[in-house]
């Protein structure tokens, strides 16, 4: 495939020793990779597929791109300042309606140019196919996540960068949504060096990373966390807001409370059941999110009780 470039590469792989303490890890067991800070957009991993996405839309002679997400979706946000930058139009077709004192990512959908197309309760998949339709011969329909076979190349690199710097790297720890990301990595290094920690955006994480990683991998080999979804995808758990609050005092990074969160809150959970020891390398994929986390009612009111706001 074809594909096109809108960030620079390799992003930092950073030593987390004040986590990897907290957490009772040596000193050089623990780093983050910091995909945050990919671009455009506000940075995540989804610019590393929609290289490859964009690329073969305008191979293809795309003028437009749609795609579909939750109201907060990174991938959505993403898409957006992918197309700016490309001189795409965009159309996101997004889960529900709007709301009142929306913010986080759907503002800055808007500030990219990007129309927004709520789909209420119909099927997110139907409504951005028929909104492709309506748009003609020039749209090119984005998979939701931004997952699909050729665009999870994007996280083969991403393992290689890894290995350039770790070549003995024992876990790498990643949420999972639509699966590409843990998709990508497991299809370089394979099953056993990969945890993926399920943030409920799918109800088959592992039949779709099976899928993606198009490699002969059986189900009991993916290494997979499925005790982090708590009460749905979009409610924020007690043991992702402390995972959040202990990554951010210790290391001063910012989680989102969907994605990154879910995942250091399984590097939490890994470590204390001994699925990760003292001794290991292991590092955190961030994701990026940080623009999520303002239009998430539970995290902000959750940030504002921690600063002590009255509210």
């Amino acid at each position: 495939m074809p594909k096109v470039t809108l960030s620079q590469y390799p992003t930092p792989l950073e030593p987390a020793p004040r986590l990897a303490a907290a957490l009772g890890l040596g000193p050089n067991d623990l780093w983050i990779k910091r995909d945050d800070l990919l671009g455009p957009g506000g940075g995540g991993n989804k610019v590393r597929k929609l290289e490859w996405l964009c690329g073969a839309a305008i191979e293809a002679g795309a003028t437009a791109l749609v795609t579909s997400g939750a109201a907060q979706s990174n991938h959505a946000r993403l898409t957006a300042a992918a197309g700016a930058r490309l001189g795409l139009d965009v159309v996101l077709v997004l889960a529900g309606a709007p709301q009142a004192n929306e913010n986080g990512n759907i503002v800055l959908d808007g500030l990219f140019g990007a129309r927004i197309v709520w789909a209420g309760t119909d099927s997110l998949d139907e409504r951005a196919a028929e909104t492709a339709a309506e748009l003609g011969e020039g749209a090119s329909l984005i998979p939701f996540g931004g997952t699909s076979l050729d665009s999870v190349e994007g996280y083969v690199s991403c393992a290689d960068e890894i290995l350039a710097e770790i070549p003995a790297v024992n876990t790498i720890v990643a949420a999972v949504g639509s699966g590409g990301t843990m998709a990508g990595l497991v299809r370089r290094l394979g099953a056993e060096r990969v945890l993926g920690v399920d943030c409920g955006a799918v109800s088959d994480p592992v039949d779709r990373v099976l899928h993606f990683a198009n490699r002969p991998i059986d189900r009991e080999q993916l290494r997979f966390r499925h005790d982090l979804v708590g009460e749905g995808y979009a409610v924020l758990s007690d043991s992702v807001a402390a995972a959040m609050t202990l990554v951010a005092r210790t290391e001063g990074l910012v989680l989102d409370p969907v994605y990154s969160g879910r995942a250091a809150a399984g590097l939490v959970a890994a470590v204390e059941d001994s699925t990760i020891k003292a001794g290991e390398r292991t590092v955190l994929l961030h994701s990026g999110g940080l623009p999520g986390l303002f239009g998430h009612r539970g995290a902000v009111e959750f940030g504002l009780r921690q600063a002590g706001h009255p509210r």
